[in-house]
C-alpha cells in the first residue's frame, strides 16, 4: 500500500487540505475561508482526522506569511507579523504537529508551490534557478536554486 501524505495551503483568505499519495491521486480535499487560528486550525485538525484515520507518514504545509523558516528558532513554523487580523505569532505548524502526531513540513505557499513545479514537472528540473509568481490575496515569489527552496535572511519579496 503506497504511504499516504498530507498537503495544507495555509491561505489569508482560504485553507486547502488534501489527503494523497501524489499530485495525481488525491483521496480527500477540503476548502474551507481561513477564519481565526483556533477555528481554523482545529478545522484543519478535523479534516486530517476523518480522513487519514492516523495513517499519514506526514503533513506539508505552505503558509502565508511572513514566516519563521529557520529550524532553529523557537517560532519555527510561525506565522510572524503578517497584517492577517488574529494570525500574528501564531504556531501554525507546531499546532498541527502537535494534535496529528505527524512529522510536519513548513515553508512559504509560494516556495512550496516552485518546489512543486520542479519536482513533478519533469522539463521544469532543468530550469535553474526556478522562479514561480502567484498573484492571490498577495503577491509571491518562490525560488528553487540548486533543487532547494531559496531561504536566507529574509524570504525575496516581488509583490
Amino acid at each position: 500500500m503506497e504511504r499516504l501524505y498530507g498537503g495544507i495551503e495555509a491561505g489569508g483568505t482560504k485553507f486547502v487540505c488534501v489527503i494523497g499519495t501524489n499530485p495525481h491521486d488525491i483521496l480527500a480535499e477540503e476548502r474551507f475561508p481561513t477564519t481565526t487560528p483556533a477555528e481554523t486550525i482545529a478545522r484543519t485538525v478535523d479534516f486530517f482526522t476523518r480522513h487519514a484515520d492516523g495513517e499519514l507518514a506526514a503533513i506539508g504545509i505552505g503558509s502565508f506569511g511572513p514566516v519563521d523558516l529557520n529550524p532553529q528558532s523557537p517560532t519555527f513554523g510561525y506565522v510572524t507579523t503578517t497584517p492577517k487580523p488574529g494570525w500574528a505569532q501564531v504556531d501554525l505548524r507546531g499546532g498541527i504537529q502537535r494534535a496529528l502526531h505527524v512529522s510536519v513540513a513548513f515553508d512559504t505557499d509560494v516556495n512550496v508551490a516552485a518546489f512543486g513545479e520542479h519536482y513533478w514537472v519533469p522539463e521544469n528540473r532543468a530550469l535553474d534557478p526556478l522562479l514561480y509568481m502567484t498573484v492571490g490575496t498577495g503577491i509571491g515569489v518562490g525560488v528553487m536554486v540548486n533543487g532547494q527552496p531559496l531561504h536566507g535572511l529574509l524570504h525575496p519579496e516581488a509583490g
